[in-house]
């Protein structure tokens, strides 16, 4: 029987526990999953395929994963830059969502992001937001692969006007896409131990453990949230969650920042992961988290750009590039953070963070085939001595040419085949100036 797909002509880079890196490599591909990863000869017979793709001696690699995005807040990218955190969301975003969050602008905000990360080699994203369920929607349109989240909060949010119901309307967003589709699971996003109370979190906790699918919170970002904790609680946003009994290995942290050496062994003890979002973090002036230090302790730990409000893209490469820049700045080692922990970071550490790294973040037989083509005909990939030094260091977001989900491809030659984009921007352009006005 002939593959669905087979991809030949490049370097493989595989993310595998050894980091393989197979020259000239054939990649097969049959419902979904990849059956056969080898080195080819000069001049090979190619195996029967329904499609070929040629990688033009490019860099084939898994699809990245973003592990925390804000999917509609593509419609308030640089909305309100050079802001402190509190300000920033409270006298901008909170009241921008207030007056132009909707059903309709969610629609589109969520496929602008799609079309952005797509175009940029992500093939799975992690999303908490209101109107999750319109953000479902579109992500099954995209065909991306996805752990969507409905927003909690304890004040009236979008779609969401009394708080009292949002744990009923987070278990019926659940149970509509609960086993849905084999490419997008339902979660539940509490924003943070200072915006929702004990009861909140417990609650929002115990949905997801009944129903076997990952918690995800904002913790330990700013010192403002450690010393708001401290003074009511007595300890610090990681201790507090524990006591609440929210942390496990369905426990999604994310930023992280502002930790102690004793809530990174709580976090390894709980086995939770941890969403690192650099750019985010950086331009919020919140800090520096101590991702060597949560590495060192074997958390998992992925990558995330946070929204477009408060990153300005969801470009991973970008972020790779942060991160590794970053962290040696921080510690005047250029060691540390080295181009294969990142890359790492970017793919298989973000499936762990998870819990969905024996499906995806790897090129390995037997896993879901999600994987992205790498041009690297450019000036600035000329020559390539390490390819994980130019994924982390040397490559643009704009250099990925194609990119599949589950055996699918979902963009040739850098063009969308799911979406419209020139509508979609159309769109977005017509609620940014209602917002603007």
């Amino acid at each position: 029987m002939p593959y669905d797909l087979v991809i030949h002509n490049g370097t493989i880079v595989t993310v595998n526990d050894s980091f393989d890196i197979v020259p000239n490599g054939l990649l097969c591909i049959k419902a979904g999953k990849l059956k056969r990863i080898e080195a080819i000869s000069d001049q090979p017979s190619l195996p029967v395929a329904d499609e070929t793709i040629d990688a033009g001696g490019g860099l084939i690699m898994p699809g990245l994963v973003n592990t925390h995005t804000h999917l509609p807040m593509t419609l308030f990218r640089g909305l309100a830059d050079d802001l402190p955190l509190d300000i920033w969301l409270n006298a901008h975003i909170f009241p921008a969502e207030s007056a132009h969050i909707d059903p309709q602008s969610v629609r589109w905000g969520t496929l602008l992001a799609c079309a952005e990360m797509m175009l940029s080699g992500t093939a799975t994203c992690c999303d908490g937001y209101f109107y999750e369920d319109i953000v479902a929607e579109a992500l099954q349109t995209s065909g991306m692969r996805a752990i969507l989240a409905q927003g909690v909060i304890d004040f009236p949010a979008p779609g969401v006007p009394d708080p009292i119901e949002n744990i009923k309307i987070s278990e019926a967003f659940i149970t509509r896409w609960h086993h849905r589709s084999p490419l997008i699971t339902p979660s539940v996003f509490c924003h943070s131990a200072y915006t929702c109370g004990a009861e909140t979190l417990r609650k929002a906790k115990s949905l997801c453990a009944e129903n076997g699918l990952l918690f995800q919170i904002h913790a330990a970002e700013t010192q403002d949230e450690c010393r708001q904790i401290q003074d009511e609680h007595r300890c610090t946003p990681l201790q507090y969650l524990d006591r609440l009994n929210i942390l496990d290995e369905n426990t999604l942290l994310i930023h992280c920042v502002w930790l102690t050496d004793e809530d990174i062994d709580i976090i390894a003890a709980r086995s939770a992961g941890v969403s690192h979002n650099p750019e985010s973090n950086a331009k919020l002036a919140s800090g520096i988290a101590p991702v060597p230090k949560l590495l060192k302790s074997n958390i998992p730990v992925g990558l995330g750009t946070d929204g477009c409000a408060s990153n300005n893209n969801l470009d991973l490469f970008h972020e790779m590039d942060m991160a590794a820049k970053l962290h040696k700045t921080e510690t005047l080692d250029p060691t540390t953070m080295d181009a294969r922990t990142v890359v790492e970071m970017a793919t298989i550490g973000g499936a762990r963070a998870l819990g969905l790294d024996s499906h995806i973040g790897s090129l390995e037989v037997g896993k879901q085939a999600d994987v992205i083509i790498i041009d690297t005909r450019m000036p600035h990939l000329s020559p390539m001595y390490h390819p994980q030094s130019h994924i982390v260091y040397a490559a643009r977001c704009s250099d990925v040419r194609d990119v599949v989900v589950a055996g699918r491809v979902r963009v040739r030659n850098r063009n969308i085949l799911s979406l419209d984009v020139e509508e979609i921007m159309f769109n977005v352009r017509e609620i940014a100036r209602r917002i603007k006005s």
